[in-house]
């Protein structure tokens, strides 16, 4: 699995083609780990500071972006590799 540092390299390079799966990553990687937390609500570890709806709905406008990212990815070719 990927992980945020992985995505340096890629989110600094010239190409915007490599900008643009930097930005796909790294938001597929907080998602990813969101959704983790909120399927585990009742066994976490800590006290979340906000109430599972906040969270609940983050993830509905990450993964609405993440969909819209996938779509401009088709459009303009990119490859995610997902």
């Amino acid at each position: 699995m990927m992980e945020l540092k992985d995505t340096v390299e890629m989110m600094l390079s010239s190409d915007y083609k490599e900008r643009f799966k930097a930005e796909y990553w790294q938001l597929k990687i907080r998602y990813d780990k969101l959704q983790k937390m909120v399927d585990n609500w009742d066994n976490l570890d800590f006290t979340p500071t906000c109430p599972y709806s906040t969270y609940a709905h983050q993830l509905i406008a990450m993964e609405d972006y993440l969909m819209r990212l996938r779509y401009r990815a088709v459009l303009e070719e990119v490859e995610l590799d997902d």
